[in-house]
């Protein structure tokens, strides 16, 4: 057996040499087309990367602003502090001293109140003020109690009473 010399026929070879330069051009082409594709593959890529990026750090801000505005709303639910005053004290000649120390034995007695949910001091707002009235207090041997003119519920509760003698 022998192999025909197909060699010494230019049709074959010219063909042969046609097939080997179009598998070679083919080849330049594919190696072209597939590195634009993955270069523009890479760039989108790199886009959707740095957006994914831009929105994690905007959702970090938006959370952290979130807790904020709901941390300050849990503070403005909730009594933060309590302000008496007593409005005719002049009129039973009590020094500023005595009242002082009156108004802070009140405030202690209403210190439970601190922190608690507005709602529910307001549903117990007339608890507050039997605490109050029925509180009786001595000062320059005379015995005083109070009555409540009004009452603000905030975060601030304003309690406005009068003093009066005691029976």
């Amino acid at each position: 057996m022998r192999i025909p010399p197909l060699y010494r026929r230019p049709e074959w070879q010219r063909l042969l040499a046609g097939i080997a330069v179009g598998g070679c051009i083919s080849w330049v082409v594919f190696l072209f087309m597939f590195g634009t594709m993955q270069d523009r593959q890479s760039k989108i890529l790199e886009d959707q990367r740095d957006i994914i990026k831009e929105l994690e750090n905007e959702k970090l801000i938006w959370q952290e602003e979130f807790a904020a505005l709901n941390k300050k709303n849990q503070e403005l639910l909730t009594v933060q502090g309590i302000e008496i005053r007593i409005t005719n004290a002049a009129r039973y000649h009590i020094n500023s001293q005595a009242l002082n120390e009156k108004t802070d034995e009140l405030r202690e007695d209403l210190r439970p109140l601190l922190a608690k949910d507005l709602s529910s001091v307001y549903k117990n707002k007339e608890l507050v003020k039997k605490t109050i009235e029925n509180k009786t207090v001595k000062i320059n041997e005379k015995r005083y109690t109070f009555t409540i003119k009004e009452i603000f519920f905030y975060t601030t509760i304003q309690i406005t009473a009068e003093i009066k003698l005691a029976d």
